[in-house]
């Protein structure tokens, strides 16, 4: 199976960063070719990968399947890649926070630094909504070591496999409502989001805003996403 459908060395990574900084999230359009996405999610759903009902986590209605520390492929090839990359912008921002710790320019490394503070519990999933069901908002930032943007990707097609289950974020800054985003996913498309928290620029100098994320109700058919955490939980 092919890793990946684009080169993301290609990328323009300094407008990626901009996105990330001005929305707290970027889109990575065409990540997965068609024929990926769909293997995956057969490959996924076809596994012995831990299913949990997201009622029995209060995340909503539907079905997660917890993917464990070795990914299948491409996914492990393709998350140390992305993390490569990401690992400049999430040192950008601690810098810009005042943040005093780094990221390592591994994945490997970053995850050895979870092990040793007791962050042992993989996180990354896929997502398996059918008619009427739906996540709330939500954040994965459980543990010490947290890093600040994760990915999220549609294994299936809108209007097609699915009706409604659209991809939402929200972004709350003090003293102010909370304002919300879609994200126009489509059929192996990918987002760079934050994972909790984002620097943003204010009149007084940086302060941080708080992120969540969710999907919208699926009104009809089989949502199927994935969700790629690069740091495990304690």
């Amino acid at each position: 199976m092919e890793a990946l459908a684009v080169n993301t060395n290609d990328w323009d990574w300094a407008e990626i960063g901009r996105q990330l900084d001005a929305e707290g999230y970027a889109m990575l359009p065409g990540l997965l070719s068609a024929e990926v996405a769909r293997s995956l999610a057969r490959q996924v759903t076809g596994s012995g990968a831990a299913r949990i009902p997201l009622a029995a986590c209060d995340l909503g209605c539907g079905q997660l399947l917890y993917l464990g520390a070795d990914l299948p492929e491409p996914l492990g090839h393709w998350r140390s890649v992305l993390y490569r990359h990401l690992a400049v912008i999430a040192n950008r921002w601690n810098a810009t926070s005042g943040t005093a710790g780094r990221y390592p320019a591994e994945l490997g490394e970053f995850l050895l630094h979870n092990r040793q503070a007791g962050q042992a519990r993989p996180q990354s999933y896929m997502s398996r909504l059918g008619a009427e069901d739906y996540m709330v908002l939500h954040q994965r930032n459980a543990g010490e070591q947290v890093f600040p943007m994760q990915i999220v990707v549609l294994l299936s097609e809108p209007g097609s496999d699915f009706q409604g289950g659209e991809f939402v974020m929200t972004e709350q800054r003090p003293r102010m409502q909370s304002r919300p985003s879609v994200l126009p996913l489509q059929l192996g498309d990918a987002a760079v989001i934050a994972t909790a928290e984002r620097p943003f620029k204010g009149a007084k100098g940086y302060y941080r805003v708080n992120m969540k994320h969710a999907v919208s109700r699926v009104r009809a058919g089989e949502r199927i996403g994935l969700e790629l955490s690069f740091h495990q939980a304690s």
